[in-house]
């Protein structure tokens, strides 16, 4: 079989990001740099296919059509909307173009905070009790105490996460829920703040079949984590930060990521390496996340570390050095060129472009 293929890499680029007045400073802190595309590019080049990078705004209707790729490399965030991560797989199945990454009704579904923990509840998942507001003074649930986690319903990388989001009173529950609101135009996501240690684990890879949306009757099957190639769980080490940042905020996630200490590895016991395997496993699956993801998780440290799901990425960053699952790769010995072949090696031979 053939392997070289004509790839076009799918991303929203900061520098073309809309410039609208109104919009939070951090709006577009999700979306990557040229420096980030044009790497993935090139690691996809190495490999021995042709590529290149489209935009990913609504010029792609024509730029793919013209370009006639054999499958997109889909890093897509987007802009506007409550689903705007599944606007451009929306339009590649229109097309019937194979891309990476997880589908359209996943991509809509994890970006909404509060679905994706509905879903983890129905499911019997440990996630922190939560609220969604709409209005600043909406009654708290009965069921949630100080202190408490305020963030967006729809954001990722961070974005209105600060010092400010754990609130320990009515009246700073009100103000930062007024916060996410106005800045962001969407509802705010209210939990439990988990004291405690923040801990990632990235997968590549997809499920052995059967894989429907519901975990397995015996949770000791070996099925449940059958076909995915767990990273190595990374930990930030937010000490140096513990005066401004208690919690991996925005500013750290953006403005300070170079400097941040991560531990990867994390030093944790191979009982609870196994048990954040499997969360994320189940997570992946109830979620129908294929080819890469990313699970977020903090150990509550008054539970003896007992882990929380946190959300599910199935974008995850692919910055050269910085991202989490590429520093998790490289604790492994994988480059961030193999990555990037990683992942498309796992799309195409879900579309069976590969053995």
């Amino acid at each position: 079989m053939e392997r070289k293929k004509r790839i076009a890499v799918l991303a929203n680029l900061k520098k073309n990001a809309p410039r609208l007045e109104g919009l939070p400073s951090d709006q577009w802190d999700d979306l990557d740099s040229e420096k980030t595309v044009q790497a993935i590019v090139e690691a996809i080049r190495v490999a021995g296919h042709e590529c290149e990078f489209l935009e990913g705004n609504i010029t792609l209707v024509d730029t793919v059509r013209k370009y006639k790729p054999d499958l997109c490399f889909n890093i897509c965030e987007g802009h506007f909307g409550d689903a705007r991560e599944a606007q451009v797989p929306a339009l590649l199945e229109m097309l019937r173009i194979p891309y990476t990454g997880s589908k359209v009704l996943t991509l809509a579904l994890t970006l909404d905070k509060p679905m994706t923990k509905r879903i983890l509840v129905y499911h019997d998942l440990p996630t922190p009790p939560f609220q969604v507001f709409e209005d600043p003074n909406e009654p708290l649930s009965p069921d949630l105490t100080f202190p408490l986690f305020v963030k967006p319903s729809r954001e990722g990388t961070g974005i209105g996460v600060s010092e400010k989001s754990i609130v320990s009173n009515l009246a700073e529950l009100r103000q930062q829920v007024e916060r996410i609101l106005i800045h962001y135009r969407q509802p705010a996501l209210v939990e439990r703040y988990i004291e405690g240690r923040e801990v990632t684990v990235g997968v590549v890879g997809n499920l052995k079949p059967p894989a429907a949306r519901r975990l397995p009757e015996d949770e000791n099957s070996p099925r449940i984590q059958a076909g995915l190639l767990f990273l190595p769980p990374l930990e930030v080490d937010l000490k140096p930060f513990e005066h401004s940042d208690v919690v991996y905020s925005n500013r750290l996630k953006v403005d300070l990521a170079d400097q941040l200490n991560y531990l990867c590895p994390a030093p944790l016991e191979e009982r609870m390496v196994r048990e954040l395997n499997w969360y994320t496993a189940a997570v992946f699956r109830v979620t129908g996340a294929l080819d890469v993801a990313r699970v977020d998780f903090r150990l509550a440290q008054d539970e003896d570390w007992k882990p929380y799901i946190l959300e599910i990425n199935p974008l995850p960053g692919l910055s050269p050095g910085v991202s989490d699952l590429v520093i998790e790769a490289a604790a492994l010995g994988i480059s961030h060129t193999e990555l990037i072949n990683m992942i498309l090696e796992t799309a195409m031979r879900r579309y069976g472009m590969l053995p």
